[in-house]
């Protein structure tokens, strides 16, 4: 009786687990996105703080190297507008080198007038 119930459980998250394009698995409220890699890397992070500048929305973030060598991490701005939904055509993603015990900081702008969040994604 007990299997009748497992097998459509597994079924269904088979079936969540595939996706047609990739997607970053958090919630609404996370804005602030690292892989485990950057985080061993000794790099810590703002989330990013969203602003609207002469009717552009842009976004900054602060990068923090605690270890005793430069470290390159990409990155990439992801812009939503007010209903949560993505926009499309993504942003290119870009790179930075955080110095040894230091900090760098990183800006955006979006050419979508109707952004309303920004998401920001760091990876090595």
């Amino acid at each position: 009786m007990a299997g009748r119930r497992i097998v459509p459980l597994l079924l269904a998250f088979a079936l969540v687990g595939c996706g047609s394009s990739p997607q970053i698995p958090v919630n609404e409220d996370q804005t602030l996105v690292m892989e485990s890699s950057v985080l061993a890397a000794g790099i810590t992070a703002q989330k990013p703080e969203y602003s609207i500048e002469n009717i552009t929305p842009s976004a900054s973030s602060t990068l923090y190297n605690e270890r005793d060598k430069p470290v390159t991490v990409n990155y990439r701005f992801y812009w939503y507008d007010a209903k949560g939904l993505e926009m499309h055509p993504l942003e290119a993603p870009r790179s930075v080198t955080v110095p040894a015990h230091s900090s760098v900081a990183i800006f955006a702008s979006s050419h979508y007038l109707g952004a309303r969040k920004v998401r920001l994604y760091l990876y090595l």
